[in-house]
């Protein structure tokens, strides 16, 4: 009887904390994280979502395209010593056997690349 009833009363939590979160993952903008104060500080995503559309409202802004982010990459590479450059423009391009791994909002991505040394 005991088992039964903290199975029941989980269940009932389970839904509750579900049915409270839905209107939070509802008020998302399309293509965006939830601000659900699980993966992130709640106040801080809601704060930097703002400011980010206030500034978006404000400038006008356009998403760079595919080679503009190309180009701040390669612009990266070349402030690398000479004897790095190669390889850091190897990652950045995925040449070779380049392995990506983690997300922005898991703290960055990390780029792999083995280069056999002869």
């Amino acid at each position: 009887m005991k088992i039964a009833l903290r199975t029941c009363l989980a269940a009932l939590l389970t839904t509750a904390s579900l049915a409270a979160t839905a209107p939070a993952f509802a008020a998302d903008p399309p293509g965006s994280l939830p601000c659900d104060g699980v993966l992130q500080d709640k106040a801080a995503c809601l704060r930097e979502r703002g400011a980010a559309a206030q500034m978006n409202r404000q400038a006008g802004s356009v998403a760079p395209d595919a080679a503009t982010l190309q180009q701040n990459a390669l612009a990266r590479c070349a402030r690398q010593p000479a004897s790095d450059r190669e390889a850091c423009e190897a990652r950045v391009t995925g040449a070779g056997a380049t392995e990506v791994r983690g997300s922005v909002l898991g703290g960055g991505v990390v780029r792999t690349t083995e280069t056999p040394i002869r």
